[in-house]
């Protein structure tokens, strides 16, 4: 991981910059024209292009950063020969290090996250089980009361009525039992969807606990190979093991500052998008409403004047003839109006990166195998990875680590539709607009995700 871990090494250096956050206001009410509207809409797309810039500038400075580094580093002092040699061997060992034991760190933390996330989610279902059991038991001893005491029937309280008075209270009565049970067997029921849920989603976080679990063993053992092989080539290693720990600590703190970061400006992003093609909708219908009724009035006002002319005009075979060739003229617009338009499909075996995308995106819903690589019958992380770039004849490494250090790196800002990101000891493929599909879990399989769900390592661009 020499190259993939010397930028996240430089990356750490920046740090996580401060993010000046942009005042998103509001949109003025009272808006009732088109024009209105569009203003408020040109105004909307203004703030979320000072959004896109802001994330971008985490970015950039994040590069020039990464620029003043590699400038001071190339001004440190050349040592010849194989003094060197073995220097820059030992600051490769150490670089790989740092990237690798980032990573582990970062699957741990994931590994916390979730352990507190199952801990929490337990006890909302415990509780949730709870309710759903006390209210079930009520509903069972309300049944066993209405029947021991043979009001098998409410129409059975209205043949106890002595007269029309006593009728009418019990009909009031009847009224207040039959709203009770009802909102008793409303209670159960959202107590035992409740139950149900908070079930799903600790079956989820406990499969997710294991596959973060699978991950970090895998990225554990090759750690360890690294290892083995460079105490085997530097005396002096365990300095620099002990060093590389240092870095990654560091950098795993600051890289998750980052992604936070960025997830909340994309966050901010997608509700200024909404914003906007909610914008864009009241425009368009706002304009809509305005052609038809100006339309309207035009009709109004053309079919006055023919009445007009019809009055002035004795020849009756004129008009019918006239009318004859608009009925032909509507006929035609309408046919031609009913006309599909057809589309060109896309070419199946391009290897572009939204050709890759989309392509991954056929899968969602089948299983996680852990080592797999078939996407019918299952496949992990990066065997999923693997198997769909294979499908468009191109040759990726097929471990997560090896995938995090192919091709080329690209950032957050300037990722496209077909590059993988990496999460340490994960993997997925990105669709655009902040979200991937990955095979996730053995619980969910492959399926689609925010991209920012978990702490970013490096984007990848594998074609193109």
């Amino acid at each position: 991981m020499k190259r993939f871990s010397k930028r996240l090494f430089n990356r750490c250096l920046c740090g996580a910059l401060a993010v000046v956050m942009l005042t998103v206001s509001g949109v003025p009410a009272l808006a009732t024209s088109s024009e209105e509207l569009k203003k408020q809409q040109k105004e909307l797309e203004k703030q979320q292009k000072e959004l896109e810039k802001q994330q971008n500038a985490i970015e950039s400075q994040k590069k020039e950063s990464q620029s003043g580094l590699n400038n001071a580093n190339q001004n440190i002092s050349e040592i010849q020969g194989e003094q060197a040699e073995l220097q820059e061997g030992i600051d490769e060992a150490n670089e790989e290090l740092v990237g690798l034991l980032t990573s582990i760190d970062l699957i741990q933390a994931d590994i916390e996250e979730t352990q507190i996330k199952i801990e929490k989610t337990q006890q909302e279902y415990e509780e949730a089980k709870r309710q759903e059991e006390i209210l079930y038991d009520a509903m069972k001893k309300r049944v066993k009361f209405m029947y021991e005491k043979g009001e098998v029937s409410y129409a059975l309280l209205l043949l106890q009525a002595e007269n029309v008075g006593d009728m009418l209270n019990k009909a009031g009565y009847i009224e207040e039992l039959y709203d009770y049970d009802r909102q008793k067997l409303a209670d159960f029921i959202q107590a035992k969807n409740a139950a149900e849920q908070y079930g799903q989603e600790l079956a989820e976080a406990k499969s997710e606990l294991e596959t973060s679990q699978y991950e970090l063993k895998e990225e554990q053992a090759h750690v360890e190979q690294v290892i083995d092989q460079y105490k085997k080539q530097y005396a002096n290693f365990d300095v620099q093991l002990a060093k590389a720990k240092q870095d990654a600590a560091v950098y795993s703190a600051q890289l998750q500052q980052q992604t936070a970061q960025i997830r909340d400006l994309q966050a901010k992003i997608d509700a200024k998008q909404s914003e906007v093609k909610k914008t864009k909708k009241a425009a368009d219908e706002a304009a809509a409403k305005e052609a038809a009724a100006a339309k309207k009035k035009k009709e109004e006002e053309e079919a006055a004047k023919k009445a007009k002319e019809k009055e002035q005009l004795a020849a009756n075979n004129t008009n019918n003839n006239d009318q004859a060739n608009n009925s032909e003229s509507s006929k035609s617009s309408n046919e031609a109006a009913s006309t599909p338009v057809k589309t060109v499909p896309a070419v199946a075996g391009a290897a572009t990166g939204q050709n890759i995308a989309n392509y991954a995106c056929q899968f969602v819903g089948n299983p996680y195998v852990a080592g797999g690589t078939s996407l019918t019958n299952g496949a992990d992380c990066s065997g999923f990875v693997y198997a769909v770039y294979k499908q468009f004849g191109i040759s990726v490494p097929r471990s997560s680590y090896s995938q995090a250090t192919y091709g080329r790196e690209v950032s957050y800002q300037n990722a496209q539709a077909g590059d993988v990101i990496y999460y340490g000891g994960h993997v997925a493929i990105y669709l655009g607009g902040g979200r991937i599909v990955h095979a996730s879990t053995a619980k969910t399989g492959i399926k689609y995700e925010n991209a920012t769900y978990r702490t970013i390592l490096t984007i990848r661009r594998f074609v193109g």
